[in-house]
């Protein structure tokens, strides 16, 4: 089988807006490039990615669009505007402009906001409005706290595509289970959000294994499905833990654990269609 990886990152130190990432994030704190990734894209028979943002900035983004136009591997970039901005629907207009077909979503990095009901202002509609306007989707990069108010933002807009990156980011270290279950179920039944299989060993303490993850993925089986879920590496976030195959393989004992033959749907299928991707007929 061929993967699409549905979240990964791109960096390059010397641009300056990654006001989170400092020397003492250690092995992050460099650049990450496709030229390091593309060797292990090779080996783990990933076909393409989708690149997100790691800096709240317009001019990132447009650093995206630069590495996607020199290496097909990047099918699609989901990047950043101020989604508060005045003019953010023509900010949005110009980006869908530059990307070229590439721009395939937005993701404000709400775990980042200290007002916790900051998603749920009304001053921040007409970037929503935009969204639908260009078939844009919707990245939701938030922690447990903000899953409630997520959910009535996207409760007022049905028919947006909308997804959950790294499973809303349960406590995995802390275990603590139940409010971030709860909550997850209902997001997933009162929305049409799709979940990001990602992000979980970084939730956890590290030599944290299959075991440790397994309650948290079998929980968000049941709760979305497997129509309704993509696996992503969070590259190179996730090397703070694992090397890029071993998190693909713990990911697919786990799909094949709370999903049986449903591999081709998480890897890959669902993310061509979420995302918009055109990669050819012999991944969809």
């Amino acid at each position: 089988m061929t993967w699409v990886d549905a979240h990964q990152h791109y960096w390059r130190l010397q641009r300056g807006d990654y006001g989170w990432l400092t020397p003492r994030d250690g092995v992050l704190y460099r650049d990450c490039t496709p030229e390091e990734l593309s060797a292990q894209l090779t080996e783990c028979a990933v076909r393409a990615t989708v690149v997100v943002q790691a800096a709240a900035t317009e001019a990132e983004t447009r650093f995206l669009f630069s590495l996607a136009r020199h290496h097909s591997s990047i099918a699609g970039v989901v990047g950043w505007v101020d989604f508060a901005a005045s003019d953010v629907s023509d900010r949005i207009r110009r980006l869908v402009q530059e990307g070229e077909g590439k721009l395939k979503g937005l993701r404000p990095m709400i775990q980042d906001i200290s007002d916790p009901g900051w998603v749920e202002r009304s001053s921040l509609d007409p970037a929503f409005g935009a969204i639908l306007e260009h078939d844009l989707s919707f990245d939701a990069l938030v922690t447990p706290r903000h899953l409630p108010v997520l959910e009535r933002r996207l409760r007022r807009h049905p028919e947006l595509r909308a997804v959950l990156d790294h499973a809303g980011k349960p406590d995995i270290t802390g275990a603590t289970f139940d409010p971030w279950a709860r909550q997850i179920d209902e997001l997933a039944r009162g929305t049409s959000a799709y979940c990001k299989l990602s992000g979980l060993l970084t939730q956890a303490d590290i030599g944290v294994g299959i075991s440790e993850l397994d309650e948290f993925v079998a929980h968000v089986f049941k709760c979305f499905g497997a129509d309704r879920i993509m696996w992503g590496s969070d590259w190179p976030v996730v090397t703070t833990r694992v090397r890029y195959r071993q998190w693909l393989e713990m990911a697919l004992e786990l799909v094949h654990r709370h999903a049986p033959g449903r591999e081709q749907a998480v890897f890959a299928s669902n993310a061509i269609r979420f995302y918009r991707l055109e990669l050819g007929d012999s991944s969809s």
